[in-house]
């Protein structure tokens, strides 16, 4: 899951300029750059975001200047202090909070980590559920989320259905201990955990009793006989 993929969900030809304008902010890839202006060249207001933005790259900057008509040279002056880093975060959140569901859904499924671990926590189930969709989410950010005891339910059976997040082992033992998982999910998990794990997880009094019940079957079955 850490392999840079190209995103699906949202067309930026189309995207609002405040849902771009996030993006690039947060962006943790360059990438995003040159996409937003190949795919922008009709929409002036969009290049000139690009173009004054501190962490756009040069190239982009000289691509953009020849759309615009502006100076080549112009286009590595152009840039503006960036913000601290705690301030940009606060600008960001002030701006995700203006969204709309639709611009926050379509966020959540490109947007960096720090906006998938800002979008994670949003009240709406469709924007929450749609960072899990995020081709770039991490196995450490899954993992994470399963951990999470205010997470919503939901959000922990779409993990618990992905083969390929549950090949991570940390991700299958954060399901498993968190007390917020459906025990029929934490059951059908048990058997994956490791036995130093089970010892723990007998005494754990915080998942549900069926779960300890199991584990304490499932260690007896594996003593030596």
């Amino acid at each position: 899951m850490d392999e840079p993929q190209i995103l699906i969900g949202l067309d930026y030809s189309v995207a609002s300029k405040d849902v771009i304008e996030i993006l690039i902010e947060a962006a943790d890839d360059v990438d995003i750059f040159q996409e937003i202006a190949r795919t922008n060249t009709h929409r002036p207001e969009i290049l000139q975001l690009l173009y004054e933005h501190p962490d756009t790259p040069d190239d982009v900057k000289r691509l953009i200047s020849g759309s615009l008509h502006l100076p080549a040279k112009a286009a590595t002056s152009a840039a503006t202090v960036a913000k601290p880093k705690e301030v940009r975060v606060q600008n960001i959140l002030q701006k995700i909070q203006m969204l709309t569901v639709s611009e926050r859904v379509q966020l959540a499924m490109k947007g960096s980590r720090e906006v998938r671990g800002i979008l994670i926590k949003d009240t709406n189930k469709e924007v929450m559920l749609s960072v899990l969709d995020n081709q770039k989410i991490t196995d450490t950010e899954i993992e994470l989320i399963a951990r999470s005891r205010s997470i919503h339910e939901e959000a922990l059976r779409r993990i618990s259905m992905s083969r390929e997040w549950l090949k991570c082992y940390a991700v299958v033992h954060a399901l498993v201990t968190n007390p917020k998982t459906p025990p029929g999910i934490s059951m059908g998990l048990i058997g994956d955990i490791k036995t130093k794990d089970l010892v723990i997880l007998e005494k754990n009094k915080n998942v549900p009793e069926v779960i300890r019940g199991a584990t304490k079957r499932l260690l007896q079955a594996r003593k030596p006989k």
